[in-house]
């Protein structure tokens, strides 16, 4: 069986490496650092020209109408270059609101923001404890208002629309905010790999009733989220060692490369090995997603492994770099960063961990996915 991408799943992952490699390089991402801009300004109209913005929006939309396997070759891509450019927030979002969202509104919002006159964004704070989401929705008449506070929402400051997780009515649900509604105040900061946030505060500010996503929404976006999120971290982690292996090729001690010393080529093949099975489960998950399958569990078990890999990873190859990890003009500690960041968006292992225990005690028949037509059987969709 040939595992192996096809010629234009390849086509995109080449024409977006180049993309990134003319914007994003060391320099450009050092001067970026400086600059205070909120994001790669100058890289994303270039973007745009190339689709890449629009990957899974539908093409009867305007966008390129291919499915997850595409994006995630794009954005481990984007994050082996560290491309600073809200691609899967943006189109996600899109894709989103036409799915499961009014259809009026989808349109008229998705023409706006393929043509690059919008900007979408979406609550990383609502999928990384899509338990206890921070920001309530509840009915007023005939409107909806909303209540609380969504932390470090990524360019809030900078989107017209962010699609939020809120707990209505004892569910959790997805609803497009208008972020110039009245009622809505944002404060703006920045996070620790130069991308500008904004913490997002509501205390009654309304929204309209086609705002509110179907109750379908947020099973559709949180195991295609954590897909996109993992795919950066293999990017991010992926290039992080590589770039390891080069220091440690030329780096001497005692006469020798100290890559290779044991200790250090032992934690060099743990990087690799976590790399790796990332890339697998990865793999099996957009598998899933583009054949309609069920994919519950195989989101949570990615969503392990990518904070895992981030950390591991990250933290070995600082180790290994010595006193040059932790020197801030070279480009190393950038990788750390994104991984640090990611994994927050990500929320962690731990209570992951619990709900991948929970999904498996409640469907306890360990050989249904040999025995059984699993695209048939309804016990074991996403809920």
């Amino acid at each position: 069986m040939d595992f192996s991408l096809s010629e234009d799943q390849r086509a995109f992952a080449e024409s977006a490496r180049a993309l990134f490699a003319d914007h994003a390089g060391d320099e450009q991402l050092r001067a970026h650092d400086r600059s205070g801009e909120p994001y790669l300004q100058a890289l994303w109209p270039r973007c745009i020209e190339l689709g890449l913005h629009g990957i899974v929006v539908p093409e009867r939309f305007g966008g390129i109408g291919a499915g997850m396997t595409e994006l995630m070759a794009v954005l481990e891509a984007q994050g082996r270059a560290l491309a600073l450019v809200p691609l899967w927030e943006h189109q996600l979002a899109v894709a989103a609101l036409l799915a499961h969202g009014d259809a009026a509104q989808g349109a008229r919002i998705t023409a706006a923001a393929l043509a690059g006159d919008a900007l979408l964004t979406v609550s990383l704070a609502a999928l990384a404890d899509p338990r206890a989401p921070s920001m309530t929705l509840a009915r007023d008449g005939s409107r909806w208002r909303l209540h609380g506070r969504v932390p470090a929402l990524p360019l809030g400051a900078q989107s017209s629309h962010a699609l939020i997780g809120v707990a209505c009515e004892g569910r959790q649900r997805l609803v497009l905010v208008d972020l110039a509604e009245p009622g809505l105040r944002r404060v703006a900061g920045m996070s620790q790999h130069h991308l500008a946030v904004a913490d997002l505060e509501a205390d009654g500010a309304a929204v309209a009733p086609d705002a509110l996503l179907a109750e379908s929404a947020h099973a559709w976006f949180e195991p295609r989220a954590i897909a996109c999120l993992a795919a950066l971290q293999l990017g991010v982690s992926a290039e992080q060692l590589q770039r390891t292996v080069q220091y440690l090729s030329e780096r001497r001690q005692f006469e020798r490369p100290i890559g290779s010393f044991q200790l250090v080529a032992g934690q060099m093949a743990d990087g690799h090995i976590a790399v790796e099975a990332l890339r697998s489960a990865l793999w099996q998950l957009v598998y899933r997603l583009d054949a309609g399958l069920p994919a519950q569990p195989q989101a949570l078990a990615l969503r392990v492994l990518a904070c895992e890999c981030g950390h591991r990873t990250g933290h070995m190859a600082q180790h290994v770099h010595g006193g040059m990890g932790v020197d801030v003009s070279y480009p190393i500690h950038r990788y750390l960063y994104w991984s640090r960041a990611l994994g927050a968006a990500l929320g962690g292992s731990a209570s992951h961990l619990e709900r991948l225990g929970d999904w498996l005690a409640d469907h306890d028949g360990l050989g249904w996915k040999y025995d059984l037509p699993e695209e048939d059987d309804a016990t074991h969709a996403v809920v």
